[in-house]
């Protein structure tokens, strides 16, 4: 039996490969958010995209839809959008002579919350209960979303106008932040090529079921990590919030807050899934190295010292991962 569950495994580890060459054929050069949505993903996480327009964030996000076999929905944020056009609500029905209720689009598998912070804080707030509660009420009823749910928000950086930056206590409830970057001369090449050929045929196939996701999820459960790499993310969350008794003096200067507990949780899951990707069972420290800026960056709160000085959270996380040692 045990036999059968690690060819199980294995099977699942080649299927994730194979997602990547895949989403190849649609998408160039994205291998890295790829590799973090499918993390959120596995891990039942959530994750946040900061990016200029442009950068085929909503193009990666529609073909993993498509390769997973999953039930996808894009909501574009607005200033004057509501908590009702995202949630559902209660419409009468004349005929019937009552409300029925009429859900919205949040009932789907992937969300792709398109420019988050282009909305109020009411319909953010809508969007962020739904992903900590994987509920929705509308009316008198309590409605279960579907599983698996998986939001990915996407933004733009907030010196663009006409933004209403996601408050730090919201951000938190994302497990990780992704920077998307500009492609390099070769692959804005490729995408150039790809794309003005108006014939170019994005036919992709279908590699997961939602059963193969959540037996995915219970093999990346089944992962372990060593009591010593378990303090280890213990020392690092620590490092964030007394950074000057792990001799981070010069960084001190710019913390204002820590990261919450929920980094520690995160980290941990980010690891074991960056693990079971490589195809062990095992936790190894360039795992939680890997995976720490993307959960930390957004949960580091720097002051307005390390904006004038142009210090960047990642900067900061970087600098941690260098001091703070591995305890075996």
């Amino acid at each position: 039996m045990m036999e059968a569950t690690s060819d199980l495994k294995q099977e699942h580890q080649q299927k994730i490969k194979q997602v990547f060459a895949e989403a190849a054929k649609v998408v160039v050069g994205q291998e890295y958010m790829l590799n973090r949505l499918l993390i959120g993903l596995f891990t039942n996480g959530h994750i946040l995209l900061e990016g200029v327009p442009g950068l085929a964030k909503t193009l990666t996000v529609n073909t993993l839809a498509r390769i997973l076999h999953l039930d996808f929905k894009r909501i574009q944020f607005t200033p004057d959008l509501l908590p009702a056009d995202l949630i559902g609500t209660m419409i009468y029905n004349q005929q019937a002579s009552k409300f029925e209720v009429k859900k919205g689009p949040v009932f789907a598998n992937l969300i792709l919350a398109d420019e988050v912070n282009r909305s109020p804080a009411k319909v953010q707030s809508a969007l962020l209960e739904a992903m900590q509660e994987k509920q929705v009420t509308i009316g008198e009823t309590t409605f279960p979303l579907d599983k698996p749910f998986l939001v990915l928000a996407t933004q733009n950086p907030v010196d663009q106008e006409g933004t209403y930056p996601l408050p730090e206590a919201q951000v938190d409830r994302f497990m990780m932040k992704v920077y998307v970057d500009y492609p390099s001369k070769e692959a804005e090449l490729e995408i150039m090529r790809r794309m003005a050929n108006m014939s170019f045929d994005s036919t992709i196939n279908t590699l997961l079921t939602k059963e193969d996701i959540f037996q995915i999820r219970n093999e990346i459960n089944q992962v372990s990590i060593s009591e010593a790499l378990e303090k280890y993310i213990i020392e690092l969350v620590f490092a964030t919030r007394q950074p000057k008794e792990y001799g981070l003096n010069q960084e001190a200067q710019y913390i204002q807050f820590g990261v919450s507990p929920r980094a520690s949780i995160n980290l941990n899951l980010a690891a074991k899934a960056t693990a079971f990707f490589d195809g062990r069972d095992f936790v190894l420290p360039e795992d939680i190295k890997e995976v720490a800026p993307d959960v930390f960056n957004h949960r580091l709160i720097l002051n307005y010292e390390a904006e004038a000085d142009g210090v960047k959270a990642r900067d900061i996380v970087r600098a941690i991962l260098q001091k703070v040692p591995i305890n075996t």
